[in-house]
């Protein structure tokens, strides 16, 4: 007993082996430890949030399973070291690991919750599924840029002989070249970004840039896709497109349509002086469509000209063509009932047969 209390007692190294002997059991019991303590709190938490409204409960257990095996291997690295005296050296190569492998973990975590913050704030203003995920693919890739930029010279910062202001310097003079270098591309992904929080429109609406009408298919970091009328991918900068006029026509309520119709000078005055009667009658038989004005509004070349405004109840662009289409059809039957001709291009010669000689 004698001779095991004496070699445990003997100094190895500049520490008994008693210490050497108990500084790994440490370092392996407090990595059980927090192992188990992480599983069985974040299991707990991710019970409970099944039965719970918020969100923030979610977040927690995310957190929780989100974190690094190896950042508690070094928490347990680090705890055990304090067991045993090392050299200045050796015990500050161990503290920077543990810092290192904590800010390591800090990034994980502040990414989840910016990302979290960012898509419930996403999630509360906009209702669209596909410009959800648009936006968090955008939103995500510049949170894990910035939060990974940050963390780096943090860690820098924390290891020996780097000097990280003159770094910073650096950077930031590299950046301001980068920058000015990759202008269009970065005024691209901001331009994403104000598409994606501003929303002057979403993936599914219909606008027209330009000369050009078509539907929203993808809103991405550099460029926004639309698919034409004809069918073909129409492809955009998003910083042109912000910068153009852009007409959303999914957000419209309602239609407007105008009609000009020319009926023949023969036509009787009575008869003339009718006609927005029968065309306000010809609209009220009709469902999805309102009246705005019917007027007697030139008299053209060949034509007394009635000019027609009206508003379908509908944004859909072939419902509109289909009441349009009725509205002709009746208005039509009723001046042929009306005995009402329609005009068309004509020309009235008249010859004077008392010629002299």
């Amino acid at each position: 007993m004698q001779n095991i209390l004496e070699f445990l007692n003997r100094d190895f190294l500049g520490n008994e082996v008693w210490r050497w002997l108990i500084t790994p059991l440490i370092i392996l019991l407090l990595m059980v430890l927090l192992q188990v303590l992480r599983r069985v709190f974040a299991r707990r938490i991710r019970k409970f949030a099944e039965h719970t409204k918020t969100q923030v409960d979610d977040l927690v257990a995310d957190l929780l399973e989100s974190t690094k095996p190896l950042l508690l291997a070094f928490i347990a690295l680090y705890a055990g070291s304090l067991v045993l005296t090392l050299e200045q050296g050796l015990n500050d190569a161990l503290r920077t690991a543990a810092i290192i492998a904590a800010l390591i973990q800090a990034a994980v975590w502040a990414v989840k919750i910016l990302l979290f913050m960012l898509r419930t704030y996403v999630e509360g203003t906009n209702e669209d599924k596909a410009s959800t995920q648009s936006a968090m693919a955008t939103l995500g890739f510049i949170v894990r840029i910035a939060v990974w930029a940050v963390i780096g010279v943090l860690i820098l910062d924390n290891i020996p002989g780097v000097e990280v202001s003159s770094l910073v310097a650096g950077l930031g003079i590299t950046g301001i070249a980068v920058a000015l270098a990759m202008q269009n591309i970065l005024g691209d992904l901001f331009g994403s970004l104000s598409i994606l929080l501003d929303k002057p429109f979403i993936v599914g609406d219909v606008i027209t840039v330009g000369s050009m009408t078509g539907t929203v298919e993808h809103v991405g970091l550099k460029t926004t896709r639309v698919r034409s009328l004809q069918g073909e991918e129409l492809v955009f900068s998003n910083s042109d497109l912000l910068n153009s006029r852009i007409q959303n026509f999914k957000r419209m309520e309602e239609r407007r349509g105008v009609l000009r119709l020319g009926v023949t000078y023969e036509t009787p005055y009575e008869k003339l002086e009718r006609l927005p009667a029968v065309i306000q009658e010809v609209f009220d038989s009709q469902q999805d469509v309102r009246l705005d004005r019917a007027h007697f509004a030139a008299m053209g070349d060949f034509a007394l000209e009635f000019e027609i405004a009206f508003y379908v109840l509908s944004a859909d662009y072939k419902t509109f063509m289909d009441i349009q289409q009725v509205i002709l059809l009746a208005l039509f039957r009723r001046f042929q009932e009306e005995q009402v001709e329609f005009a068309y291009p004509t020309q009235v010669l008249y010859v004077n047969q008392n010629s002299a000689g």
